[in-house]
């Protein structure tokens, strides 16, 4: 086969739009992959928005499912028909301080797929051995697409979050119902906050074993130990943290955020702190798959063919998806 389809970004704002390419042949270092899945994130909202700069013309997309069509010359360890996922972090350096240190995601010069390396919004794609993961044969491949990024950064957040046993999680959708499984698992109680009536997913919290939901207005019923936000509000961070206890933590999860309002250094006070969560790192990856498996963590999604992309980021964008929205490339001719 020697033509793909994708659904690429050529403008910030402007619908994506079905393109047919070459398709592309792996680097040193590389792999051709054939899109079996790949997620759709409120990241890729962000780069449609610009509120993230990217590359123009971009395909959108870091949460990818798929097989190992072709390799590139120095691909070791990963052979022809292999399953493997492709997150966010498509490319460290590996020689800046961060690097060295093994903090990789914070590193200077990164590649992220889907903003400044083509993702996976179409038939197929290329990306860096080295930063690809092989998916358990636990998980689908549509199950498994929502955790390249929503699974991996919910992990980060709650390894962020600390040992509490009261998490709370802003923001109900494919991150938190995600890691909402792995904290049940772990013993811990968690309360879930929605977007104001969304009543719809405050039952699905519910289904899931949560203690409590209800709306970001709201308080929870006990303090907490910490609070994670994946909804980008920057106004949900104040009231995160009127409703962690002294010494509680407000882990902020996404990677763009309204602006966050002032407030009383009071509601601060008492050792609270705030910090945020940046990308992942290849050990959050081992780690979390190896976690998934044993919390038996389901992925709820709603499938979509390629073509209707936009229809899937309006979805997300409303809060009309329960779970987590995929793309299924391998119907990219259905509009």
């Amino acid at each position: 086969m020697t033509e793909m389809f994708a659904m690429q970004l050529e403008a910030v704002g402007t619908p994506l739009r079905l393109v047919a390419r070459q398709v592309p042949t792996p680097g040193r270092g590389e792999l051709l992959i054939e899109v079996a899945a790949c997620g759709v994130c409120r990241t890729d909202l962000h780069i449609v928005d610009g509120e993230i700069e990217s590359r123009l013309p971009i395909v959108p997309g870091h949460e990818i499912v798929g097989i190992v069509v072709a390799a590139g010359e120095g691909v070791a360890d990963v052979a022809i028909g292999d399953r493997v996922g492709v997150p966010w972090l498509g490319h460290s350096c590996g020689h800046c301080d961060y690097c060295r240190t093994g903090h990789e995601n914070l590193c200077d010069s990164p590649a992220f797929t889907g903003c400044t390396r083509d993702g996976g919004y179409a038939t197929h794609t290329v990306a860096d051995a080295r930063f690809c993961f092989r998916i358990p044969d636990a998980f689908s491949n549509e199950e498994a697409a929502p955790l390249l990024c929503a699974g991996l950064i919910g992990w980060r957040s709650l390894r962020a979050a600390g040992e509490g046993t009261r998490i709370g999680l802003y923001g109900f959708g494919a991150a938190a119902h995600i890691i909402a499984q792995i904290a049940l698992w772990q013993g811990r109680a968690v309360y879930a906050f929605t977007r104001a009536g969304d009543d719809e997913g405050q039952a699905f919290a519910r289904s899931l074993g949560c203690a409590w939901a209800g709306s970001s207005e709201d308080d929870p019923p006990v303090e907490l130990d910490a609070a994670i936000l994946f909804a980008p509000v920057g106004d949900l961070v104040p009231r995160a943290l009127r409703a962690v206890h002294k010494g509680g933590r407000v882990i902020c999860a996404g990677i763009h955020m309204s602006d966050i309002p002032s407030f009383p250094y009071a509601d601060l006070w008492g050792e609270r702190t705030i910090a945020s969560v940046a990308n992942l790192t290849r050990e959050d990856g081992t780690s979390f798959f190896e976690i998934a498996q044993k919390a038996n963590v389901k992925s709820v999604t709603t499938v979509f063919p390629l073509a209707q992309a936009n229809v899937a980021l309006e979805r997300l964008r409303s809060g009309a998806v329960v779970g987590a929205a995929v793309l299924v490339p391998s119907n990219y001719a259905k509009a």
